[in-house]
Order: C-alpha cells, then structure tokens, then sequence
C-alpha cells in the first residue's frame, strides 16, 4: 500500500505526477476559506507533508499520529518545533542550495531601489510630476565603492559579498558566529563585532535565520548605532528587528532607508506605517520568488520526502539526530 503524502503548497504538473506514482496524494489549498480544516482532516492518515507558509505546531501534528517525515519548501524552518520534531521522531528537511543565489539578486535589488530611490522616482514619473530635470532633493546615493556589512555570512551571505566586492568594488565587513577565513581571503573582508559593523557600513543585509539567538537582534540601540547616510536591509526574517523601534528611527530620520523583504507579521498590515514612509522599499517576501527557483525549491522537496518514505536519508536534512536515532533503534 502507498503511503498518504499531503501537499499543502501548490506544486507543478510534473512534480504532482511524480509523487502520484510513488504516494497517495492528497492536495489542500490551504489558503481557501476551508483549507486549515481540511488540512486537520487529512492528517490522521498522513505518513509526509510538503509545504511551506505555514507553522506546523505541536497541537496540529498531534492530529498526525502516524507522520514520518515532512518536506519544507524553504531554506529557514522557523515554522517548526524542532523539539517536539525530535521527541516524535520525524524527520525534517529543507531546501538550503537552491535560492541562494536568487536570495542574494533580491537583496541587491534592495540595495539599489533605496539607494537610487528607484520606487520612489518611478512612482514620481507615473503621476506626471517629471516635467524638468531633477533636483537636489531627489538625488539618490551611489552604492560603487561603498562599505557593505553582512549580519550572518552563510551561503547566501557570502553571494551577496560577491555581488559587492567584485560587482560594485565594496569594502565588505562581516558578523557571525565566528571568523571566516576563506571568506576574509576570497572577498578581502573583515570579521568585525556587530556594534562595529553597524557603526562602519553604508549597506548594512540581514542574512541571519530566525532563532532564539537573533531574535530582536536589531533593536534601537543597534538602530542608533547606524551612520546617518547608511541603509538597512532584511532579507531575513522580520523578528530579528525590532519592527517599531525600526519605525521610529526612520520617522525620526536616524538614517537614510531601508529597504524590507520580511516584516514580524505577513502580509504586511495596511495600516504600517512603513508603508508611508518614503525611504522604505516594502517587497512582499519575494526573495525566492522565481519561476525557476520556486520550482527547484519544490523539487528538492519531493527528493527529499520521497527518500525519508523510502527509508533513506533526505539530502537536505535538518534534524540528522532523528535519523541517527531511527537508524540505531530500526538498522537494516
């Protein structure tokens, strides 16, 4: 008998009669009127979940008494209890390779859009107020030779530090858990602490997951830290900044922009006030949002479901003691 995968993401044509030849597949549009309750209905039976956008706690996988493993159309896994994962021994996997570099394009398609104002002066054309030359008051900053820091220097870190070194000729300094020498030689960069990093760099992304760690790790003090011409952008998670502390030092013009890809709560309510602040550039999570990464996304996904069901080792495995621990208690 096949076991009963539930899909709670949109996948394409090809992926879905992948699975269908290997599993019972079930398909929920979670984002329907009735998807969460139809969702809670197919769990009792379900032996793997694909999906992304959506926390999987403790109180609805109890619902899944016979669930194995669980695919995430996603690099961060922050919609998940891994303790719980752990004490049920499900496995969990991610996608981490496939949109790190789509990630870093977005990020520095922030770093442009706030240093050159881009929304701002499209939006400006638009509504026929360009009827002369530019002036000063609309002139943007140059981003070519600027100091770029990066908070978090993993995989998608350090493609934005190619972008910058060898894109834009910028001085690139860094903050993680450690120094990285590989990455000092490659990019000719600069482990430095976090105050010192905010303090020093024009650009300063985000790249760090969300944790309990970097939680709230940008808060008004870090803010009141930044260089008055320099930018912020987060192509993190949201929590990891202080959203109001955030908001009252651009009202209060502390620095020159940000430009956001995650905010604490998504969508992003229509009554922030970010969204009338015209320093800030507001995308709609959009760092993976490619045809061709999305669906690599979705691809590894499957990969690694299909070899959890399978009894072998999911390439993109986020919580590798599950596995050892199914393997010490069931060896072949």
């Amino acid at each position: 008998m096949k076991k009963h995968v539930v899909a709670y993401k949109a996948l394409s044509p090809a992926l879905l009669e992948r699975l269908r030849e290997a599993v019972d597949l079930s398909c929920i549009d979670i984002t329907g009127e009735s998807g969460l309750a139809r969702l809670e209905e197919a769990l009792p039976t379900a032996h793997g979940l694909i999906g992304s956008s959506l926390k999987l706690t403790p109180a609805l996988l109890d619902k899944a008494l016979q669930l194995e493993a669980i695919a995430s159309i996603s690099v961060g896994y922050d919609n998940y209890d891994l303790d719980y994962l752990a004490h049920r021994g499900i496995l969990l996997s991610n996608t981490p390779d496939v949109l790190t570099e789509t990630v870093a394009d977005t990020a520095f398609a922030l770093i442009l859009a706030t240093a050159r104002r881009v929304v701002e002066l499209a939006d400006y054309v638009k509504a026929g107020k360009w009827q002369r030359s530019i002036g000063e008051p609309l002139f943007g900053n140059d981003v070519h030779g600027k100091t770029l820091g990066i908070i978090g220097m993993g995989r998608i870190g350090s493609a934005i530090a190619r972008r910058g070194r060898f894109g834009f000729g910028m001085p690139i300094l860094y903050n993680s858990h450690s120094p990285k020498p590989e990455v000092d030689r490659e990019f000719s960069a600069r482990y430095c602490s976090l105050d010192d990093l905010l303090s020093e760099a024009d650009f300063v992304c985000i790249t760090v997951p969300l944790s309990e760690e970097t939680s709230g790790l940008i808060g008004a003090r870090q803010l009141a830290l930044l260089k008055q011409e320099a930018f912020l952008i987060n192509i993190s998670r949201g929590k990891v900044v202080d959203e109001a502390a955030l908001i009252e030092a651009l009202q209060a013009k502390r620095f020159q922009g940000a430009g956001l890809d995650v905010f604490e709560k998504e969508p992003l309510p229509s009554d922030s006030p970010l969204l009338n602040l015209p320093q800030v550039v507001a995308t709609p999570h959009i760092g993976s949002a490619t045809h061709g990464t999305r669906e690599g996304m979705a691809r590894c996904a499957v990969d690694n479901l299909l070899a959890a069901l399978t009894g072998k080792r999911p390439p993109d495995l986020v919580n590798p003691d599950v596995w050892t621990r199914r393997m010490t208690d069931h060896p072949k």
